[in-house]
């Protein structure tokens, strides 16, 4: 047997150009996509999707929502619903889809749709897509037959197919005490091995309802350094690379766009110096936002002076930059100095690693920029489950004070969702805010159309004078690695929601993949 081995190694030399494996395609099974994410999902649990490490894998790819939004036009668009109306001022009626089955085989009803939504908003499972997504607000279900849904709320509630849009279906068996770590759902994928700190596998669902994929199976790997994933794909050892940057090297392989993440720092304001609204501000005039995208970003990307991108509504066009002043920076927090205020109190700096392109070099930064004028900062850089800790409420015990380096995307196109999350007083996201700030977000909530608009927009400036727990740094820009053999155009959703449908080999179409 060795020696018919050997055999065969000699006649491949000889042939130059043979492989063990998949013989004229490098090595690599060419109807398998090659991933390379920037980290390892820390779950693949459907009711954390709206965490950008996990949504990229699951959301439309192992599970679906009811609706989906368009990333280019906004627009709402059926699925595992084909058709909505509002019944009342409270209540909503959802047509099901029929004949759709989950990936284990068996089949989604309206009963699976309610049971999936009261996981997700009414549980205690502390899903991150509840408070990101519904707030404290719970909502009745009820599935008179197999494809009628009737879901009713609190209070009336203008865009709820569109917060339902972020809740992934899952079977009625699962577990209603206990979050999952590998999901069913009725995608076009579905897990085939998850070799945990090392890759994850998904393969093509053959009972999906909808349009094959044009690709049997994805297989996900994950590298830190952005040069890495870069490589990987100038290598040939990858089709797609997440996150990179435009120092990282993949050349014409990198493919900008423009995504929907915001950068910015979240401050403990609860903490001493950090509760100091003066400390506040000398942190606020401290970071230099144009030099940092400059400088680091290379022009991908856009100072920024709120928590949303322009397309979002409640952006506020007219709000202006908050200016770089050292010296400014300086005085107030000498002032506060003569006041009795800790300023030399140490302060945390924590970022996540590979949480975007130059992230170490930004943290470093400002770092820098806030020792400058008189703070003492510490950086922490942690992994994501570490990070999550202080991002998600409840943050732990006795922390100290300190700036949490946060990328907020808001997918679904409207402010509530960022207020909700990051300017409520007890948001799942927010260190701070006050009962009267959250009862304007409250009245903004219920407006519709150019109301809704303006008074998001004058809530974006005011948040900065009464509040004040964040230093925006910028609207981000994205680089996709795609490798030649793939097509795929990345949107606005690409770093939250990565849809392995819509990629298919080069050259192809969508009728030839099936």
């Amino acid at each position: 047997m060795l020696a018919a081995t050997a055999a065969a190694a000699s006649t491949c030399v000889l042939a130059a150009g043979c492989t063990v494996a998949n013989s004229g395609h490098g090595g690599y099974d060419p109807d398998t996509l090659r991933i390379v994410l920037q980290q390892e999902p820390p779950t693949l649990e459907p009711c954390e999707s709206s965490l950008t490490s996990t949504g990229i894998v699951v959301r439309s790819n192992i599970t679906e929502p009811l609706i989906e939004r368009d990333p280019n036009t906004g627009d709402l668009q059926p699925l595992l619903a084909t058709g909505w109306r509002q019944s009342s001022d409270t209540e909503w009626t959802f047509d099901i889809r029929p004949g759709v089955t989950f990936s284990d085989g068996t089949p989604f009803t309206a009963t699976d749709a309610a049971f999936s939504i009261d996981r997700a908003v009414n549980s205690d499972l502390q899903c991150n897509v509840d408070g990101y997504v519904f707030g404290d607000e719970k909502l009745a279900l009820d599935a008179p037959d197999d494809t009628r849904l009737t879901v009713t709320t609190e209070t009336p509630d203008p865009i709820l197919p569109l917060r339902l849009s972020f809740v992934e279906i899952v079977p009625r068996t699962t577990s209603m005490t206990e979050k999952v770590r590998e999901p069913i759902g009725t995608g076009p994928f579905a897990i085939e091995d998850w070799e945990y700190g090392q890759k994850l596998v998904l393969h093509r669902n053959d009972t999906y309802w909808g349009d094959a994929p044009a690709f049997a199976r994805a297989e996900y790997q994950w590298r830190s350094e952005g040069s890495v994933r870069a490589a990987m794909i100038t290598n040939d050892e990858t089709d797609i690379a997440t996150g990179l940057g435009p120092e990282d090297g993949a050349g014409d392989l990198g493919v900008p766009f423009q995504n929907n993440e915001t950068t910015a720092l979240r401050m403990q304001a609860t903490e001493p110096p950090l509760d100091d609204m003066r400390v506040r501000q000398a942190i606020n005039y401290a970071v230099n936002r144009t030099g940092i995208v400059k400088a680091l970003f290379r022009g991908l990307g856009d100072p920024a002076s709120q928590l949303i991108p322009s397309g979002v509504v409640g952006y506020n066009a007219e709000l202006p930059l908050w200016p770089h002043d050292p010296d400014k920076a300086r005085t107030l927090v000498d002032e506060a100095r003569a006041d009795g205020v800790p300023v030399d109190r140490e302060i945390r700096l924590i970022g996540r690693t590979a949480q975007f392109p130059k992230i170490a070099e930004t943290i470093e930064v400002l770092q820098s920029e806030f020792s400058d004028i008189g703070l003492n900062v510490k950086i922490e850089m942690m992994d994501t489950a570490g990070q999550l800790q202080y991002q998600l409420r409840p943050f732990p015990a006795n922390t100290g004070p300190y700036l949490l380096m946060i990328m907020h995307g808001n997918q679904a196109g409207d402010a509530a969702f960022t207020m909700d999350q990051y300017m409520l007083s007890d948001g799942p996201q927010s260190a701070y805010g006050t009962t009267e700030f959250d009862e304007k977000i409250r009245a903004a909530e219920a407006l519709t159309g150019q109301a809704r608009q303006d008074a998001f927009a004058e809530l974006f400036a005011e948040e900065p004078q009464e509040i004040m727990q964040m230093a925006y740094i910028a609207h981000m820009k994205g680089i996709l690695g795609k490798s030649p053999r793939v097509d795929y155009t990345p949107n606005s959703a690409t770093g939250d929601e990565m849809r392995l449908a819509e990629m298919r080999p080069a050259g192809s179409d969508r009728t030839d993949a099936q």
